[in-house]
């Protein structure tokens, strides 16, 4: 198994789902982030994100993300949240979103589902099709 589907395991375990995992670099200093969603969108609280780091810290422990030094951070994607994968798209159905597409094509509208490699859209009482490989930024977006 790979750390991706060890964490996602741990996650579940405690009736959270795992959006995603970066590695990035922030002023010199590698960060391992973990991204946790409740499913039924009601929100993370910060202890569920402290429990989850205590369960995931003796794994990362064994298996390094990365090697060298890093720090551990566990949260949640936030309201508004970059689109990276197939499943984050499928998790996000029912919400705004925005993308670019590889013809800078640029859309805006609500995500009404996702079949087999395929977006749908909802822009203007215009159902949009859009192929996921034809994506090459998204995220999602709130109206206030």
């Amino acid at each position: 198994m790979s750390l991706e589907s060890d964490i996602k395991s741990i996650v579940e375990s405690v009736g959270l789902m795992l959006y995603d995992t970066v590695i990035t670099s922030e002023n010199g200093e590698t960060i391992y982030r973990v991204s946790v969603k409740d499913p039924q969108n009601k929100g993370v609280s910060l202890d569920r994100c402290v429990e989850i780091t205590h369960l995931i810290s003796p794994l990362l422990d064994v298996t390094p993300p990365v090697s060298g030094e890093y720090r551990l951070e566990v949260g949640t994607p936030g309201i508004e949240r970059k689109l990276t994968k197939l499943e984050n798209f499928v998790n996000s159905i029912g919400e705004n979103v925005s993308l670019t597409t590889r013809a800078k094509e640029k859309l805006k509208g609500v995500l009404k589902g996702v079949k087999e490699d395929s977006l749908y859209l909802k822009i203007d009482n215009e159902e949009v099709v859009v192929p996921f490989g034809d994506v090459v930024k998204a995220r999602t977006y709130f109206e206030w």
